[in-house]
C-alpha cells in the first residue's frame, strides 16, 4: 500500500525529472548558440586577416569593430534581480524564467522612459547608464529615478503575482557617477559596452547592497541630494583611492513627491528638474546658432542670445517671478532669435516653430510651450507687452540701450542692417538711434532702476557723434 508520504515523494521526483529535462533542453539551445557564435567569430577573424593582407583595411575600422568613445560624466546602474526559487524544492524553473523575462522587459521600458541606455543583461544582472550616448547634465537624477521606479514596479509585480505576501525576488542596486569608456558595436542596431572605474564602483556598490536597497556613491549623492531623501550608509574601501562614502536612497523628498510613496515626481520636481535640464537645451540651441546663423548677423548672434537669457533671469528674480516663470522666461529668451536660421524678417514666428518642435522632448507642457511662443512673439518691434513676463523679455531684449557697451553693440547692429541693405550711412543710423531711444521706455521697475539713467546718457553720446 502506497502511503501519503510516498505519494509526495513520487510527485517530487517527477517534478525534478521534468525540471531536469527543461534544463537539458535549455542547455542544448545555449550550446547551439555558442557554436554559432564561435563559427561567426572564426569567420570574422579569417575575413579580417584577408583584408589586412590585401591592404584594404589598413587605417580603417570595420563596421563590426568596436569604436571607443569617452564620456566624462555618466551614471552607471547595476542591479541584481535574484531568486532562490529554482533551487528550492517546489521551484518551477520555467515559470520563474518567465517572470524574470517580464521583469527585464519592464526594466527596459523604464530605462527608455528616463532616456537611460541599457548596456546589457547577464543572467539576473541588469546594467544601464545615463549620459550615454547623448551627453547630458541630468543623468544622475535620471538614473536614480529609474532605480526607484524599478523597485516600485517589482514590489507591485510581486503583490499582484502572490497575494499571500510571499516575496520571490530579491532586488538590489548600486549606482556611481564618473567617466567611462564606451565601445560601440553594430551597424543597423547600435549597442554599447562600457568599462572603467565607474563601472567597477557601481558593481561593488551593488554587491554590498541588501534586498530592496538603492546604494549610491558620494559622487552621485552630491548631484542628486537636492531631490532625494538619502541617508549615510557607510564607507567602501577602494584600492589606491581610499574610502568611498556610500548613501542609501529612500525616495523623493516630500516636497517633490506625489502620492506619498516617494517615487512619483510632482510638478515642483518637474520645474526644478527643468531648470537644471535647461543647461542641456541651451547647449543644443547655442550650437545650432553657431552652425546655422548667417555670417552677416553681427548683432543677432550667440552673444546676444546669451545676454538675453542672463538678463531675463536677473530681472525675473528681482520682479519676484516663480521658478516656473523663470524657466519659461529663460526658454523663450533662448529660442527668441533661433528663427534667424530660417528667415530674417519673420524670425520670431520661425523661432516659435523651432521651440514647438524641440520642447515636447524635454517635458514642457502644451500650456508652457504656448506661453514660451507668446513671449517670443512679444519681442517684435515696437514692443507692446501685455503681461509682466512679456515686459521682462522685452526689457531684456533691449537691455543694451542702457549698458556701458551701448556704442559698440549699436554699431554691430548697424553693420548687420547695412549688410542686408537696410541702412545707409552711420550718420543716418545715429539719427535713427536717437529717435528710437528717445521714444523708448523700459517697462519693469527693475530695468528702469538699472538702465534708465544710462539710457539718457546714451542719447547725449550719440548726439555728439552726429555730424
Amino acid at each position: 500500500m502506497v502511503t501519503k508520504n510516498n505519494e509526495e515523494l513520487v510527485k517530487r521526483i517527477a517534478r525534478l525529472v521534468r525540471q531536469n529535462k527543461e534544463l537539458e533542453e535549455q542547455l542544448k539551445v545555449l550550446q547551439k548558440k555558442i557554436g554559432r557564435l564561435t563559427e561567426d567569430n572564426e569567420q570574422l577573424k579569417a575575413d579580417r586577416e584577408k583584408l589586412i593582407s590585401s591592404g584594404t583595411v589598413e587605417g580603417k575600422v570595420s563596421a563590426r569593430e568596436e569604436r571607443p568613445l569617452k564620456f566624462e560624466m555618466a551614471t552607471v546602474l547595476l542591479s541584481d534581480i535574484h531568486t532562490d526559487s529554482i533551487l528550492s524544492e517546489g521551484g518551477d524553473s520555467a515559470s520563474v524564467m518567465d517572470e524574470l523575462d517580464e521583469i527585464i522587459y519592464e526594466f527596459d521600458r523604464i530605462a527608455l522612459k528616463y532616456k537611460v541606455e541599457k548596456i546589457k543583461t547577464i543572467g539576473d544582472s541588469f546594467m544601464c547608464a545615463g549620459g550615454i550616448p547623448v551627453k547630458n547634465i541630468t543623468n544622475p537624477v535620471d538614473v536614480v529615478m529609474a532605480a526607484l521606479e524599478m523597485r516600485t514596479f517589482l514590489s507591485d509585480f510581486e503583490s499582484a503575482k502572490r497575494p499571500d505576501g510571499k516575496k520571490l525576488w530579491k532586488f538590489k542596486v548600486g549606482i556611481h557617477t564618473g567617466p567611462v569608456t564606451a565601445s560601440v558595436t553594430g551597424k543597423k542596431k547600435i549597442s554599447y559596452d562600457i568599462k572603467g572605474d565607474t563601472v567597477n564602483s557601481a558593481s561593488r556598490l551593488e554587491k554590498i547592497s541588501e534586498k530592496g536597497q538603492i546604494l549610491i556613491s558620494v559622487m552621485t549623492y552630491e548631484l542628486v541630494k537636492e531631490f532625494f531623501e538619502c541617508e549615510y550608509f557607510g564607507k567602501l574601501p577602494v584600492k589606491y583611492k581610499g574610502d568611498l562614502q556610500v548613501y542609501r536612497v529612500k525616495g523623493l523628498k516630500e516636497e517633490f513627491s506625489a502620492g506619498g510613496r516617494g517615487t512619483v515626481p510632482n510638478d515642483a520636481f518637474r520645474i526644478k528638474f527643468g531648470l537644471i535640464r535647461f543647461t542641456d537645451i541651451q547647449e543644443i540651441v547655442l550650437d545650432k546658432l553657431e552652425r546655422e546663423l548667417p555670417g552677416h548677423l553681427y548683432y543677432h548672434n550667440v552673444k546676444h542670445t546669451v545676454d538675453v537669457v542672463t538678463e531675463v533671469e536677473l530681472i525675473g528674480l528681482a520682479e519676484g517671478c516663480s521658478d516656473e516663470e523663470i524657466l519659461i522666461l529663460k526658454t523663450a529668451a533662448l529660442f527668441h532669435d533661433t528663427g534667424h536660421t530660417v528667415d530674417y524678417d519673420e524670425h520670431e514666428f520661425h523661432g516659435t516653430l523651432i521651440a514647438r518642435e524641440m520642447l515636447p522632448d524635454y517635458d514642457y507642457t502644451p500650456g508652457e510651450i504656448d506661453l514660451v511662443c507668446s513671449l517670443i512673439m512679444s519681442t517684435r518691434l515696437p514692443p507692446k507687452p501685455s503681461s509682466l513676463l512679456e515686459e521682462i523679455i522685452c526689457d531684456s531684449d533691449l537691455d543694451y540701450l542702457g549698458r556701458s557697451d551701448f556704442i559698440p553693440v549699436s554699431n554691430s547692429l548697424f553693420e548687420e542692417l547695412k549688410a542686408r541693405n537696410k541702412m545707409g550711412s552711420l550718420n543716418e543710423w545715429n539719427k535713427l538711434q536717437v529717435k528710437f531711444i528717445s521714444g523708448h521706455q523700459y517697462f519693469t521697475r527693475t530695468a528702469r532702476r538699472l538702465r534708465e539713467v544710462n539710457k539718457q546718457q546714451q542719447i547725449k553720446r550719440i548726439q555728439s557723434l552726429i555730424s
